[in-house]
């Protein structure tokens, strides 16, 4: 029997990050390392120091290679998958100049505004990136950083995602990819490179930016000798470009040319989001139309606020998060750290309809409703991006998968049933960030294509469900509150 070989797909994401230990050749998951982040900010801010992922990338692998009892010598690739959006600026030898700003942070929505307007307005930037500037977007952010902080911009000397920034300390190469590059705002998803007249727009210097491979499963070299030793790895393992933490998410699933194409995905997480694998270029001013790490495209809407929100109000309540009913008249929009879809990102949270026998598990329902009614809107928004019909029984009948925090839990599952009507697939495995880059790194140490390989593997067993009616009344009166809640009341400009 030949030696067993292992991948280690890492997840770095807003709050940890996770070192998967998988087979390479069974895709079975042989331990997880974790280490924690931290974020810092108030008033809209969200930063964490890029060091601090670095320290825990390394303390993930050590602990992930002691728990999974595989020898240091069986791991021949590595990926990154991270947290989409943030701005890390870097000094000439690649020390952060400042906290990393990350997806979350708001405080550049006035530039974004800016910026969607100085290039001629949604239309305008759909037709290049496929994607309208929202604070969320790095471009946003970099922009922010000029005008607030220009002697921190006019001394960088490279500008790099996160995810971009922890290969570069792995390989020692500067790289990203198609999915990651798409979300920052000055990628062409129609040329598939960097735009001259974004940059020219935001005042960057390309210079400054990585090479974008052709897929996150190229390889871009190899563990340098000062990685390897950091790790306890040999030098000689693949590093892959990696890719964003959503589009690691749709290979980890096997959406892709090579898997399923147009199949939808909510992940449930401190955000909410819905995507699909689709050849179709998306162009909607609703959505993200990201690039996927395949070659495909990732169309994708975002909600800020989900199970952190819902988890708030539960607190304030002094609830169980899954002591629910429905909310009955009661309609809780739950915006607390303003909203990216719809983008209002100064909005707060709103309640309304309350009545004297309103109950407080109502009142948690209500919350419930309010965050999945929104991902919901956004979903149908992306099938019409697909070039699908929302309305369509064929289309309403294909199996919305459920992952994230939330896909565990009984009041999360049952709402989005409740309110979609759709049946839904509960994947087996819940690391699909870390499977899908543990597929890159298998694809970058032996030439295969990542989605296959994902589809391949045996990642546990699905929950599935079947349809239920869905709640006509409650999708009606929560969309109306949000159709009609404007402006002041929610913090709109």
């Amino acid at each position: 029997m030949p030696p067993r070989t292992v991948v280690i797909g890492v997840d770095s994401s807003t709050q940890s990050t996770k070192a998967a230990f998988v087979d390479a050749t069974s895709g079975r998951l042989l331990a997880v390392g974790r280490a924690p982040h931290v974020v810092h900010g108030a008033a809209g801010a969200r930063e964490s120091d890029p060091e601090v992922w670095w320290r825990a990338l390394r303390d993930a692998v050590a602990a992930g290679l002691k728990e999974s009892g595989a020898a240091a010598s069986a791991v021949t690739g590595i990926a990154v998958a991270g947290q989409q959006h943030g701005l890390v600026v870097l000094d000439g030898k690649g020390r952060p100049l400042r906290p990393a700003m990350l997806w979350n942070d708001t405080r550049s929505a006035p530039q974004a505004t800016a910026l969607t307007a100085a290039l001629g307005g949604p239309d305008a930037w759909t037709a290049r990136t496929g994607s309208v500037p929202v604070a969320a977007l790095t471009a946003s952010k970099w922009r922010w950083l000029r005008e607030n902080e220009p002697d921190i911009a006019a001394a960088t000397a490279a500008v790099r995602l996160p995810h971009d920034f922890l290969t570069e300390r792995l390989a020692g190469a500067a790289a990203t990819d198609p999915g990651d590059a798409s979300g920052t705002g000055w990628y062409s998803t129609a040329t598939g490179a960097y735009d001259p007249v974004l940059l020219e727009l935001l005042g960057l210097d390309a210079a400054l930016l990585p090479e974008v491979a052709p897929t996150g499963a190229a390889r871009v070299g190899s563990l340098t000798a000062e990685a390897a030793d950091a790790l306890g790895l040999p030098a000689t393992t693949a590093v892959a470009a990696g890719t964003g933490d959503n589009m690691s998410a749709a290979v980890g699933l096997g959406l892709g040319g090579a898997g399923l194409l147009d199949h939808p995905v909510l992940s449930l997480g401190t955000s909410g989001t819905v995507f699909a694998a689709s050849r179709t270029r998306p162009a909607s001013p609703a959505l993200s139309g990201f690039a996927a790490t395949d070659g495909t495209y990732l169309p994708l809407a975002c909600t800020l606020n989900c199970t952190l929100a819902v988890d708030k109000v539960a607190a304030l309540l002094g609830l169980d998060r899954d002591d629910i009913t429905p909310g009955g008249e009661a309609v809780l929009l739950p915006y607390l750290d303003g909203e990216r879809t719809p983008d209002l990102p100064t909005a707060a949270g709103l309640l309304t309809g309350l009545r004297h026998d309103t109950t407080p598990r109502q009142l948690l329902g209500a919350a419930y409703e309010g965050a999945v009614v929104t991902v919901l809107r956004a979903l149908d928004e992306l099938l019409r991006a697909c070039g699908r019909d929302p309305a369509d029984p064929g289309v309403a009948a294909r199996p919305l998968r459920l992952i994230g925090g939330g896909a565990r839990g009984r009041a999360w599952v049952e709402t989005v049933r409740r309110l979609s009507g759709r049946p839904v697939i509960v994947p087996g495995s819940d690391e699909h960030v870390a499977l899908g880059a543990a597929a890159l790194a298998a694809a970058a140490a032996t030439g295969a294509d990542p989605v296959a390989i994902a589809a391949g593997w045996g990642t546990g067993e699905d929950i599935r469900l079947p349809p239920v009616q869905r709640d006509s009344a409650t999708w009606e009166r929560v969309g109306s509150v949000l159709e009609r809640a404007s402006g002041p009341l929610l913090g709109g400009f």
